[in-house]
């Protein structure tokens, strides 16, 4: 009995300890989801937005927002549902959100249903607003912290990022972009675009989850203007003296014409040595009627003038040196030296380009850190061509790897989705995996090519290329070449300062006195006076044998 009773006690003591043991585990799952970090503002447009988030009433903004499933998902978002519209929507966050203290992380999904050729989807975050201001009077002018998001259209094709910062010593808001952006993808799937703000100034910019750019505020090398100004500027009241001479080189004013120099000599001149080949056919046309042609039955004599055959190339020419009226051929004229013109000398009374002299910037000055303004609310305020954008998931954190955590849970199975539909699209139209990947794969790289600083003035050719490829992947290879040639004219102008590559003319055909012709005026005025001469002169016809 003893024996009994002690067994229970024991047993007792086990539940005991294990309701102990799971008490404690509950508080320590308690306590690790209450300090999990979370999201300080989700809009996941799983209801309607009508109320929370407000329309502009501006009179320029007529384009109509809609609640609307992603196609092919049951997931729901803010649709852009007219197109050559403009629109403009706004969120209160109801309590500012500092971007002094810490990491904050801004996130949102777009889709461009139906393609995107010209059009924004980016965000504004906007700063506390004047007292009196009301979300319906949200429009282009109203001031914001931050832009981030895809734009694209003619030349511009980047995700933005954009801050606005309030210089210390001027009182002024100044636009800072970031330099080199990100291109924008240009398909039709869904794309997470994250900007990562960090306490150490740095930026970090994320398609996909996918770092494409890091750049830090405090560089000149990344942000368009410099936050921090220069020390010194050129003083706007410095005027340069009237007697200042930049002509780095002038006329020799002691020049004289060479007495056997002729302007009027020709170019070219006939061959007088020339003889006529033999066997050329005198009495033979270069072109006869072509006697396959016949006259269209509804040709009228009346109204349509006498009817004639097309020509044809004489086949008797094409078994001897030519045929037709043989004249003798030109060749360049040795006497020919053109205009004379004064060589120019170096001048001496040259002083160098003039510049004013530099100041103090009065709008100078120093810091350690953005003075970022807070966010207040987020507005969509874009113009677009293109109808079928749907933006989703719009997130502010404070942690990354709470958007990482919403990306994987929001999105990714979103793009997984599309990804597959697109590649059951492709097998159905006959490209293989392999095929498909490999392109992709040429693709990105290209985008990556696309992205080099010093190519920024061909950068929108170069995607205009890409696009093409991605629309008709047959042309893959043309669409290489086509950007080898860009890639090829950039390193040439890099090489030879932009200038035409000249024609070598043998020695054998070249004017001994045109070696000795002065060579005023730049090559560039040259090519510009050569380039008028050929659009002013006519269309080439094709040579004739008797011109060989």
């Amino acid at each position: 009995m003893v024996l009994m009773e002690g067994r229970l006690k024991i047993t007792e003591l086990m539940l005991l300890l294990l309701l102990l043991l799971i008490g404690c585990s509950a508080s320590q799952i308690q306590a690790s989801s209450e300090n999990e970090p979370d999201a300080i503002f989700y809009e996941p447009f799983s209801e309607s937005f009508e109320g929370r988030w407000i329309v502009s009433s501006k009179d320029e903004y007529k384009g109509v927002w809609k609640l609307s499933k992603s196609e092919g998902h049951d997931d729901y978002g803010l649709l852009v549902s007219e197109k050559a519209r403009k629109y403009a929507v706004v969120k209160d966050l109801g309590k500012a959100v500092s971007l002094k203290d810490g990491t904050i992380v801004l996130q949102f999904e777009v889709r461009f249903q139906n393609g995107l050729e010209c059009g924004g989807a980016y965000l504004k975050y906007l700063r506390p607003q004047e007292a009196g201001w009301k979300p319906e009077e949200f429009d282009n002018d109203s001031p914001y912290s931050i832009m981030f998001g895809p734009d694209k259209c003619g030349s511009t094709n980047k995700v933005h990022f954009i801050f606005k910062h309030k210089n210390p010593k001027s009182g002024e808001y100044v636009e800072h972009h970031l330099k080199d952006p990100p291109s924008v993808p240009s398909d039709k799937l869904s794309h997470v675009y994250t900007a990562i703000l960090k306490p150490n100034n740095e930026v970090r910019i994320l398609i996909d989850g996918e770092e494409k750019k890091k750049a830090n505020f405090l560089s000149a090398k990344d942000f368009e203007p410099a936050l921090i100004p220069a020390k010194t500027i050129p003083d706007p009241d410095d005027k340069k003296p009237e007697d200042w001479d930049e002509r780095a080189k002038i006329p020799d004013p002691h020049a004289v014409k060479p007495d056997d120099w002729d302007e009027d000599a020709p170019m070219e001149i006939e061959d007088e040595d020339a003889v006529k080949p033999e066997g050329w056919l005198d009495d033979e046309p270069e072109e006869i009627d072509d006697p396959e042609a016949t006259k269209p039955e509804d040709w009228d004599d009346e109204e349509d003038g006498v009817w004639e055959p097309t020509k044809t190339d004489n086949p008797k020419c094409s078994l001897a040196p030519g045929c037709g009226e043989w004249k003798k051929p030109m060749k360049i004229n040795p006497a020919y030296k053109g205009k004379w013109s004064r060589p120019l000398i170096d001048n001496p009374s040259y002083k160098g380009i003039w510049k004013p002299q530099e100041i103090p910037n009065p709008s100078y000055f120093e810091t350690e850190k953005p003075d970022f303004e807070a966010i207040a609310a987020i507005g969509i305020e874009i113009w677009t061509m293109q109808d079928g954008i749907l933006f989703d998931n719009i997130l502010i954190a404070d942690d990354e790897k709470v958007a990482e955590s919403y990306r994987l849970t929001t999105w990714k199975p979103k793009f997984e989705n599309e990804k597959e539909k697109q590649k059951a699209e492709e097998e159905a139209a006959g490209l293989s995996d392999g095929l498909s990947g490999y392109q992709k794969k040429i693709f990105d790289l290209l985008y990556k090519i696309a992205d080099i600083p010093f190519l920024d003035a061909y950068k929108p050719k170069i995607i205009d290329l890409i696009e093409k490829g991605e629309k008709q992947p047959n042309i893959t290879i043309g669409i290489i070449v086509s950007i080898v040639v860009v890639l090829l004219t950039v390193v040439f102008k890099i090489l030879f300062g932009g200038k035409k590559p000249k024609v070598t003319v043998p020695e054998t055909d070249r004017p001994a006195a045109a070696e000795t012709s002065n060579t005023q005026g730049s090559s560039e005025e040259k090519e510009d006076e050569s380039e008028k001469e050929d659009a002013a002169a006519p269309p080439r016809r094709r040579p004739t044998r008797r011109e060989t």
